[in-house]
């Protein structure tokens, strides 16, 4: 038996080699399948495209998209097809020549048998390695019956078997219900789909339904079609990855180390839950300025402001981190939730982790996320997977979440605290006819904290924390009262 038979084969396409476990099986046929517009076609010319560049001999043919546009498509890709024999296969019936037109065979014969018989014809004169069949959907509207549509598909793939030919079969999805009859006799099925949200662009996902003799990734796999071509985004499992280092805790620029027992604990996560502008992102910056003094890479994913005026909020506070970011140590990426998709999220924190050696993540805000994610409901389970895999690297995750209004009684869109290892709660609060800022550690799992509310500052020179306030009442119903004296309050300057 030949040792390379079945044996993995690089599919051309960023993270799909990954979910197949090494990529498609040699020697094999796999059904590609999907509704037009979803992928399918740079899919099959990545796939020959790194035939090309391995060597290999290349073969596509056509049905359905002349050689003209399979050209400008891989213009657009910035892409040569240089290396890959295009066969276009257009049935005497649709030439609209009139010499090619009769009468007494029923044409849908006649079509099947050239078409079938001209493919081939050129498998056997070039021997390729590899081969994109594009694609069945002709075949099926030729046969006009699915045993024979079923019958002439098994026949190719017996012939590509006896060619040693590693193919793809597109399969447009054209019948009015889903076809299965093809998912038994190919060794491979993968299904991608593209997805309309209400707002916003496309979504799309890939499910490798098949791939016999291999333990594949399961579940729905987020892709991107982009200038360069498919992107797959597999899904993160956190328990594929190993520990990595931990170290001692990470520590800020303020006096809230000491509400929190001396620091962030290496691989923990740590949640800052408040109303918006009470101080949750200056908190962050402040770990992430103070990470930096260390020489640690920080990555900070902005959903909800623009890297220019978090680089400048943070300055007024006296925290230069435009250096940083000159340097490379400060990773600063700008999200766009209609955009980008939770999978090429979860990437971007998995890249930046292992590529860059990113110590600490803080994602502004949880609120951002959620609106990146259609199915609300699995925001949950998603960013458990995330903060355990930065739990396991030993990365501190700080992550804000904004509650529903400023004032008064308020909520938050969901409820993650359980997922994470610290929850900080900041809230305002009126002494004197001003508006305050207070702080209080509701939750840490390791080490202790303190259980103590306190007022905090935020001024020109960075945070200041006040002494404990014993005379707080309402602070966990969101609407704190502070019935202490006003010389217990921090005084109206900025912090030394």
């Amino acid at each position: 038996m030949d040792q390379d038979d079945a044996a993995p084969t690089p599919t051309g396409v960023p993270g799909l080699d990954y979910v197949l476990r090494g990529g498609y099986a040699r020697y094999r046929s796999h059904l590609i399948e999907g509704r037009p517009g979803s992928g399918k076609t740079t899919l099959g010319l990545q796939f020959l495209i790194e035939g090309v560049a391995a060597g290999e001999t290349c073969l596509y043919i056509t049905l359905s998209e002349s050689k003209r546009e399979l050209l400008a498509v891989a213009t657009r890709h910035g892409w040569t097809l240089d290396g890959i024999v295009i066969l276009e296969l257009v049935p005497p019936e649709l030439s609209l020549d009139p010499s090619q037109l009769q009468t007494l065979v029923h044409s849908s014969d006649l079509e099947l048998g050239e078409t079938v018989r001209s493919a081939l014809a050129e498998i056997e004169t070039l021997k390729p390695n590899r081969v994109v069949f594009d694609s069945l959907s002709e075949i099926r509207l030729l046969s006009q019956g699915s045993l024979r549509y079923r019958r002439q598909v098994l026949a190719l793939k017996s012939f590509f078997l006896l060619n040693n030919a590693t193919v793809l079969l597109l399969d447009d999805l054209t019948a009015e219900h889903d076809d299965f009859n093809l998912h038994s006799i190919s060794h491979g099925v993968i299904r991608m789909e593209q997805l309309s949200p209400i707002y916003g662009s496309e979504r799309r996902r890939l499910r490798v339904i098949k791939m016999r003799g291999v333990e594949i990734r399961g579940g729905f796999h987020e892709f991107v079609i982009r200038p360069g071509g498919v992107i797959v985004f597999p899904r993160l499992v956190a328990a594929e990855h190993e520990e990595g280092l931990h170290g001692p805790p990470a520590t800020s620029d303020s006096s809230v180390d000491a509400l929190i027992g001396g620091g962030l604990d290496r691989g923990t996560s740590t949640l800052l839950i408040g109303p918006s502008g009470v101080g949750k992102s200056t908190i962050a910056s402040s770990y992430g300025h103070a990470a930096l003094l260390r020489g640690e890479r920080v990555l900070v994913l902005l959903f909800d402001e623009t890297k220019r005026i978090f680089l400048t909020r943070a300055a007024g506070v006296g925290l230069d981190l435009q250096k940083f970011v000159d340097q490379g140590s400060l990773l600063l990426e700008q999200i766009d939730p209609a955009d980008l998709s939770p999978g090429e999220l979860s990437t971007l924190i998995q890249r930046a982790v292992e590529a860059s050696n990113v110590r600490i993540v803080v994602i502004d805000s949880l609120t951002g996320y959620l609106n990146a994610l259609a199915e609300q409901q699995y925001l949950v389970l998603q960013m458990h997977e995330i903060l355990t895999y930065l739990n396991q690297k030993g990365v501190v995750t700080i992550l804000l979440l904004a509650n529903h209004g400023l004032i008064g009684n308020m909520s938050v869109p969901i409820d993650i605290t359980y997922l994470c290892d610290a929850v900080m709660l900041l809230r305002f609060f009126e002494s004197g006819g001003r508006l305050r800022r207070a702080i209080s550690v509701v939750k840490k799992r390791v080490g202790p904290h303190e259980d103590t509310i306190r007022e905090f500052r935020i001024g020109t020179q960075g945070l200041s924390v006040g002494e404990p306030l014993a005379q707080f009442r309402g602070i966990l119903t969101g609407v704190p009262l502070f019935e202490g004296k006003s010389s217990e309050l921090l005084e109206d300057k900025d912090p030394a």
